[in-house]
């Protein structure tokens, strides 16, 4: 059963619909731990004080907020929780937006909301009337300790959350704000934009996995002698191009010469899915 990140009440007004909240979706990747190449023994790390040069407890640590190098000021988690909001326990919406006005760009976590049995259709009346007006919320929840903006928006048969980065955390990169305009020929962009359309196709997900975590495991599977090794990828070898209609023509004549012997990425191995379901 997954476990609930957080439990409160969203209100839409005077309606107020008691939900659950559960992470939606995550990294996964092949960990590695670290072992001593002498022994093979797995590595500890330990929390040590230069100061009373000793290994300490974690019972022993406590939050300090630095000041300088040498001084903190220390905080308890008593002091922090009588700070939270009350986005703690309740989300309140508070406008609502056309889906396309938030930029992806924005989006950090996403999890799934459940309605608890008295809110279900409360739940269902606003999921329903934001799927007809093409619109997601903006709301307001204390998690982890930290208030953040959300968005929440319909999906499938029911409402998923999007935690929204604040736009101070939006880095400024010069050298992303700063690239000059480079000059193209009408030409070429009618030509890059066909080449588009010969790509352009319906997104499926499961017709993705990751190749580089498939071939990790591949090793590991030959080191224990269960398969033969993962062949080395050849790296290709690229270099500006100088004549972009050149490019185009070829790379057109190239991906039509290809497509009907194209297959979809195959999905995963009964080992690889395997693996994946014990990490989840």
């Amino acid at each position: 059963m997954a476990s609930t990140v957080w439990k409160g009440y969203f209100s839409f007004g005077l309606i107020s619909v008691p939900i659950r909240l559960y992470v939606a979706a995550r990294e996964h990747h092949i960990s590695f731990n670290q072992i001593h190449a002498v022994c093979g023994t797995r590595i500890r790390q330990q929390l040590y004080c230069p100061h009373c040069e000793r290994v300490v407890e974690r019972s022993e640590v406590v939050k300090g907020y630095p000041v300088d190098k040498e001084t903190f000021v220390r905080v308890s988690n008593e002091e922090l929780r009588a700070l939270e909001a009350q986005s703690s326990e309740t989300m309140e919406i508070v406008q609502f937006v056309k889906l396309n006005e938030v930029d992806p760009l924005y989006f950090q976590t996403s999890y799934f909301s459940v309605a608890e049995e008295p809110g279900r259709r409360a739940y269902a009346l606003i999921r329903r009337g934001m799927e007809h007006l093409n619109v997601g919320a903006i709301a307001k929840i204390t998690l982890h300790q930290r208030e953040q903006v959300v968005m929440i928006r319909p999906y499938e048969k029911g409402l998923v959350l999007h935690t929204l980065y604040y736009p101070e955390e939006i880095r400024a990169v010069a050298e992303f704000e700063n690239q000059p305009e480079a000059n193209v020929q009408k030409a070429e962009i009618e030509l890059a934009e066909q080449f588009m359309k010969q790509l352009t196709a319906e997104f499926h997900p499961e017709q993705f996995k990751d190749e580089y975590e498939t071939r990790v495991e591949q090793l590991i599977e030959s080191k224990q002698g269960e398969s033969p090794a993962p062949e080395k990828q050849a790296k290709r070898k690229l270099a500006p191009v100088v004549d972009l209609m050149e490019a185009l023509k070829k790379s057109m004549a190239q991906q039509k010469e290809a497509a009907p012997a194209k297959k979809l990425p195959q999905r995963a191995t009964a080992a690889h899915a395997g693996r994946r379901k014990k990490a989840s």
